[in-house]
């Protein structure tokens, strides 16, 4: 839609929907010209407009959110002589819609009504309700529970770089606003994707000339629709400094550390877009923790999609590792062992903290399941106070605080006294923080019974606050207290028939017969006590202040109780904000507890042995298995998982690891054995027991795996081109401590070009980057490097061969193998006989020395296929003979004489 202003300028639609419209709208109405200043200022986002009890939508917003969500597009007036396109969606479903947009990589502003429109109404008739934008919504910055995955943290992240010298300085702040999470780190612009890809922000925010530096332009299209440009402004490492102390109310933000200039610039983008998004609102953010570099195991993006770490290939978590892994009865829990699946440590001291409290519970499952049990009833309280602290909770996020908080103290209680490792240790300190007063509060005020939406009122406790009590019985049990009153009023009288009516004019009155006018009116007491209102022919009214101020207390009982329910939420809020480090700090040491007690529930159930983990550079599995794949096997009850040794580490006084060049058929395992070696690598230095008999592993500081096949045809990038790139970063990357995984490298290409490239690829993995490798191949020939490369050892899947048959037996042996049995695999991928046929011909010409690489002279000495698929069937051979006379012998049912003469007619058959 063409949307002119008066100057004739045309304000195109923004890539994320939310087209512009006119600043200057001759002839709109006062509510319109209301909407267009709004939009103007919020123009890539879309514009939920507040209107009663429906958030409206006009113009392109209209008409790109009728299309999202399946909604009626309708119009509204008319703009520059056009219809203007409107829909709406109701304010107490907006949630559901919110997150149909979101999902779609929408951003929307939500703009509420500021004011009641009566108080609009006074300023006169054509006045506009005030309304201004309370927050944006983005994908990196929702906080909604029903928006929210339990499982999944939602971070954004602000990518901040500086010019130093010839080169550029780059960092990463990422903060998830759900629960207070802020950290930083520096990056450079070689692994800038790759520390993207590890926290796998929602959003990524940047500086809008960074944004279009073509030297960053293959990570932003990397990352897509996730990178979203900012201000500049935003990232200013100078105003840095000052811009983090306003947010923290701090003088200065050196007590927070010592912070490089791009580290500066990432922090101050992350809070100025928390400031942009929230508006008025503060989210209670930790202060900025910083990781240093080489802290965490390097996974670079294709890595951890090879190995599907937390999702599959298909993008599901089912069939992922996390999901093999995970036993966590928490949220909290859940998301912290994603983080350290996705960030393995490489500090041993560390890691091995991680394992004490792993063995600790290993060694004790009753208390890890008595711990278990307290956990399952401690809500999400990190997500739950950041609500309330962003005014979007409700009375159930202040029950959940509660509910957390004693769970969190009768934890603490059932470690007290319990001989803990470090790092429970620590994590009970963090319970044993939380401020009792907070719980003892909370469950004094909240109600058993609690509403969602604090509007709704009722989630105060019975009890606790006295003029609530009298105002809830004013406003429940109105009737009661007016008969109460009147018998107080008989009996001060003496009048048996004095009433309390209503009626709409009057409001509540006391009535009496006309006979008891001298007891109603008789004296100056009297008449100061009951104040005459109306005469009737037999009948007199009157009214008292006490009925006077009951009646006013009686009519504004419902507004008054909420008004007092409300106050005492703020306050109960404020409290719960005040807290905000200790429960931050509960919140994690839960988190830590769910996650140690869950491996040792997974090493008891799934017989993981604990791994040693130190500087060497060892790497030595006995009977590894690939966690995702066991599992598979026994879910469908099919035969058991086949375990295999991996000895990758240096021998005698060798200071480089050992390369293991993997050969034998597809079908036999290879890539299994490929990944599980690396699944368990990231399994140990996450600090989990590993699926194997034992394990001691020199950390891995690098981790790289190239196994699979894929194209980028966004990039214009073949299957082989993908390949080549990703095994040149191998190539380029490893050190002596990485782990490399390799498959079927130059299988992409002519089979000498491949071989080449795989041969040389083999030996700068052995003469230059000297690291632990498994490479896996079908060049059969790159088997004699055996003798020329000392660390390089030959190793092979074992196949046995039966009636014709090929068995995997998917056991790794030393050897190498003499043949891929492609052929055969083809057969049992369900290939026409005529084509298998056909194969195994081509591939016995292929293998004798006369035609060996020469195609123009197969095409000679070989009959075309359609003649070959003439062919009258093959006369049986003297072996199939052999074999029909076996099966028809039962020696069960023979006598002595029989089988003798049964031996020589077999020795006939054969030819003997």
């Amino acid at each position: 839609m063409d949307m002119r202003s008066g100057n004739g300028e045309v304000d195109t639609p923004s890539p994320q929907g939310g087209g512009g419209i006119a600043l200057v709208a001759a002839g709109a109405t006062p509510m319109m010209e209301q909407y267009i200043e709004i939009k103007a200022a919020n123009p890539d986002c879309l514009l939920f407009y507040r209107m009663g009890d429906f958030y409206e939508l006009f113009f392109d917003d209209a008409e790109l959110a009728s299309k999202a969500l399946g909604i009626a597009l309708t119009k509204r007036g008319k703009h520059q002589g056009h219809d203007i396109p409107m829909c709406g969606v109701p304010v107490h479903a907006a949630d559901d819609y919110l997150q149909k947009l979101i999902a779609q990589g929408f951003r929307v502003a939500v703009c509420e009504q500021l004011e009641d429109p009566a108080e609009a109404k006074k300023r006169g008739s054509k006045s506009v309700v005030k309304r201004d934008v309370i927050r944006l919504v983005t994908p990196g910055t929702i906080t909604e529970e029903k928006l929210l995955a339990p499982s999944e943290a939602s971070y954004f992240m602000a990518l901040g770089r500086v010019k130093g010298g010839s080169e550029n300085a780059y960092a990463l702040a990422w903060i998830d606003i759900s629960t207070g999470t802020f950290r930083v780190a520096e990056s450079s612009e070689e692994r800038l994707a790759t520390d993207i890809f590890r926290v796998d922000p929602k959003e990524l925010i940047v500086a809008e000339p960074v944004f279009r530096d073509e030297a960053l332009k293959p990570v932003f299209d990397i990352i897509g629709r996730v990178a979203n440009p900012q201000p500049a402004a935003l990232f200013d490492s100078a105003t840095a400094a000052a811009r983090i102390a306003r947010f923290y109310d701090v003088a200065t933000p050196d007590s927070f550390g010592a912070f490089s200039r791009s580290e500066l610039s990432a922090i101050s983008g992350a809070i100025a877009y928390v400031e942009k998004t929230q508006k008025a609102e503060r989210p209670p953010l930790a202060r900025p923790e910083r990781e240093e570099n080489g802290a965490t195991l390097f996974i670079d993006p294709a890595t951890r999609s090879n190995l599907e770490l937390l999702r599959s290939m298909s993008g599901s978590r089912e069939g992922s590792l996390y999901r093999a892994v995970d036993r966590t009865v928490t949220g909290a829990g859940a998301r912290l062992l994603a983080e350290r699946l996705t960030a393995p440590l490489t500090d041993p001291s560390a890691i091995d903290a991680r394992l004490d409290a792993v063995a600790f519970f290993a060694a004790d499952p009753d208390l890890a399941d008595r711990l278990r049990e307290k956990l399952k009833a401690a809500p999400d309280i990190a997500r739950a106070l950041s609500r309330l602290a962003l005014n979007r909770g409700g009375p159930r996020d202040l029950g959940a605080l509660k509910s957390g908080l004693g769970a969190a103290a009768g934890i603490a209680a059932l470690l007290d006294g319990a001989l803990l490792p470090q790092e429970l240790v620590a994590a009970r300190a963090g319970l044993e923080a939380l401020p009792a007063g907070l719980y003892d509060h909370l469950s004094q005020a909240l109600a058993e019974e609690l509403p969602l939406l604090k509007r709704d009122g009722g989630f105060v406790r019975e009890g606790y606050n006295a003029e609530l009590d009298e105002m809830r019985a004013l406003r429940d049990q109105s009737r009661r207290v007016i008969a109460g009153m009147e018998r107080d009023l008989i009996d001060e009288t003496g009048i048996r028939s004095l009433k309390i009516r209503h009626n709409n004019v009057l409001g509540y009155y006391i009535e009496v017969t006309a006979n008891h006018q001298a007891i109603m009116t008789g004296s100056d007491a009297a008449k100061a006590r009951f104040i005459h209102r109306q005469t009737m022919a037999n009948a007199m009214r009157f009214t008292t202040t006490e009925l006077a101020e009951l009646e006013s207390k009686i009519a504004n009982a419902a507004d008054r109780a909420l008004s007092i329910e409300l106050a005492g939420f703020d306050r109960l809020v404020s409290e719960a904000v005040g807290e905000a480090e200790a429960i931050r700090r509960a919140a994690e040491a839960l988190a830590i507890l769910d996650v140690s007690a869950a491996l040792a529930v997974l090493a008891r159930t799934e017989n993981y042995a604990r791994p040693v983990v130190d500087d060497s550079l060892n790497f030595h599995i006995v009977a590894g298995r690939h966690p995702v794949v066991e599992q598979a096997h026994r879910r469908l009850a099919t035969e058991p998982f086949v375990a295999n040794d991996c000895d990758l580490s240096p021998e005698g006084n060798g200071r480089n690891g050992a390369i293991w060049l993997l050969t034998g058929p597809n079908m036999g395992g290879k890539s299994t054995f490929l990944r599980q070696n690396a699944v368990i690598a990231i399994l140990a230095q996450a600090g989990s027991f590993v699926p194997a008999t034992s394990a001691h592993i020199g950390v891995v500081d690098r981790l790289f795996s190239r196994v699979g096949a894929s194209d980028d045809l966004a990039r214009g990038r073949s299957t082989f081109m993908v390949e080549m790139v990703e095994t040149a970063a191998i190539l380029n990357q490893a050190g002596e401590r990485a782990l490399v995984i390799l498959d079927e490298i130059g299988r992409g290409t002519a089979t000498f070009d491949g071989l080449s490239i795989a041969w040389a690829a083999m030996e700068y993995l052995h003469e230059k980057n000297r690291c632990r490798a498994i490479f896996a191949t079908h060049f059969h020939e790159m088997t004699a490097l055996a003798g020329k490369l000392p660390r390089l050892h030959n190793v092979t899947m074992r196949v046995k061969e039966w009636e014709g048959e090929v068995v995997f037996l998917h056991e790794v042996a030393r050897g190498a193998a003499d043949r891929s049995y492609g052929v055969q695999v083809a057969r049992l991928a369900g290939l026409p006989d005529a084509v298998v046929q056909r194969a195994k011909e081509v591939l016995h010409q292929l293998e004798t020395s006369e035609t060996s690489g020469k195609a123009d002279r197969l095409v000679d000495d070989l009959p075309l296929f359609s003649a070959a698929m003439r062919r009258e069937p093959a006369k049986p051979t003297q072996s199939d003979e052999l074999a029909k006379a076996l099966a028809e012998l039962n020696p069960d049912e023979m006598t002595p004489r029989e089988a003798l003469d049964a031996l020589y007619r077999l020795k006939g058959v054969a030819g003997g």
